[in-house]
């Protein structure tokens, strides 16, 4: 039986290799879109991508795909995930593409598909898709007069940027801020700049010279050392660092220490507690994210709910309970009302806009609650279908078991899961006492290797 192409992020894989081949792609758009293609008026879908080489394989095989079933595709170019969905509610498409690996090297790719309101596919609809795409794609093709069309839309940037802009009130400006912007030399290395600098601050740019080939390469999220020498160098009030498709952010204070996505969760529920914008006095964050975020943000009279990892699955608990703050630790963060999904820019502006608010200092106004210590490692195996004989092996579930009856005696947690995106599973661990968690987590990822080993043997 063939592999499942959609992980918790779309289908991603190593260019021009199965899955992201040309001819793969070719079959998502046919079956993607003969799915979305409801009534008698011409459908639309949107196509985006970042700056990686092979998207100029991939963006013609979807677009020949789509127009095969009779669906008009609207191209933009490079731009950020985010951008994608706002353009097709915006243009009142059928559906949206995003060609992206997001944060993996330009090796890799990926697709991501959005539904006509913005929103990434649930899982049933993904595997509705997968159903055409593996039972009968001739059946869906149209016939020559009912071909689609392909146009390239000239003035995306600039919607996008008046979008984003429009998330802070009008009569905020960010004069006398100096912030160094790094794009990871992807999606938002136009966009990203010009609109920090449209609202009155010194922008100083870096990651924004891409060649298809240096998307994420020592700099964007992942990477952000060079920001923060930047920041320092510069004597910048604030470092913004975002990955290859713009849909998560990472930051720093004016000395260059990093800020994580937990930080800037916490800051904004904070912030729009105050002014009475937070629905539900709830934030929605993952399992990833730290126990001292749920501290703080228990402390603030508010609730955290957590999900599955994976910023669909934050919005899906928000668009289902009338929440409108959500994200992850690694910097996804879904602000209702301004986005459908992850936007580092627009979380950027309102780490900015705090920065005007308060008068104050990064380093201060970013650092909101203390980290409870925990500890992430990953252990890799040799494919992704080895994760579940590995897990189900009684040598891990008992060590598993072992682990977790430690952690709960002294307040922490033990969080052990499988990559969405990578042959790998991740092991967390976090709690008050550091050495223990750090002894835990080690113990555990020993244990893991040791039978994903037997496993590949």
């Amino acid at each position: 039986m063939t592999s499942k192409l959609f992980g918790t992020d779309g289908v991603r894989g190593t260019a021009n290799a199965y899955p992201m081949t040309a001819d793969i792609a070719m079959k998502i758009g046919m079956a993607a879109g003969s799915h979305f293609t409801n009534g008698d008026h011409r459908h639309t879908v949107v196509i985006g991508k970042d700056t990686r080489l092979s998207g100029y394989m991939l963006e013609p095989a979807l677009t020949a795909g789509f127009i095969s079933v009779g669906m008009d595709v609207i191209l933009v170019g490079p731009m950020p995930t985010p951008a994608v969905a706002m353009l097709t509610r915006s243009l009142r498409a059928d559906m949206g593409v995003v060609i992206s690996a997001s944060h993996n090297p330009y090796e890799d790719n990926g697709i991501k598909l959005f539904g006509p309101d913005g929103f990434k596919l649930s899982d049933a609809t993904e595997d509705e898709i997968e159903h055409l795409l593996h039972n009968g794609l001739d059946a869906l093709r149209v016939a020559p007069a009912k071909l689609g069309k392909a146009r390239r839309m000239e003035d995306a940037t600039g919607r996008y940027i008046e979008s984003v802009k429009a998330t802070l009130p009008r009569d905020r400006r960010l004069d006398g801020l100096k912030v160094v912007v790094d794009c990871a030399n992807g999606a938002a290395y136009k966009v990203a700049p010009q609109v920090i600098w449209e609202l009155g601050a010194e922008v100083i740019s870096i990651g924004v010279e891409p060649d298809g080939f240096n998307i994420n390469k020592g700099c964007g999220s992942l990477y952000p050392e060079r920001m923060q020498q930047a920041v320092v160098s510069h004597g910048a009030d604030i470092g913004i660092s975002l990955d290859g498709d713009a849909d998560r952010i990472q930051v720093c204070d004016e000395h260059g220490a990093m800020v994580d996505g937990d930080q800037l969760m916490g800051l904004i529920a904070r912030a729009w507690k105050r002014d009475g914008k937070l629905q539900g006095d709830a934030l929605v964050a993952t399992v990833m994210s730290n126990l001292g975020l749920e501290r703080f943000i228990e402390s603030q009279g508010l609730k955290m709910v957590r999900t599955k990892v994976g910023d669909r699955y934050v919005v899906e608990c928000m668009r289902r309970d009338g929440y409108n703050l959500g994200g992850e630790q690694s910097g996804h963060i879904v602000l209702g009302g301004q986005a459908t999904t992850g936007d580092g820019l627009t979380a950027g502006l309102e780490v900015l806009s705090e920065l005007i608010q308060q008068g104050r200092r990064a380093s201060e106004v970013c650092h909101v609650f203390d980290r409870v210590p925990q500890v992430l490692k990953n252990v890799r195996l040799a494919h992704r279908d080895a994760a579940k004989a590995v897990m189900d092996s009684k040598v891990v579930t008992d060590a598993i078991g072992a682990a977790e009856a430690r952690l709960e005696a002294s307040g922490g947690r033990l969080l052990i899961r499988q990559s969405g995106t990578e042959p790998k599973i991740r092991v967390m661990a976090e709690g008050d006492d550091k050495a223990l968690v750090e002894d835990l987590v080690d113990g555990l990822c020993a244990t893991i290797q040791g039978e994903a080993a037997k496993e590949a043997a």
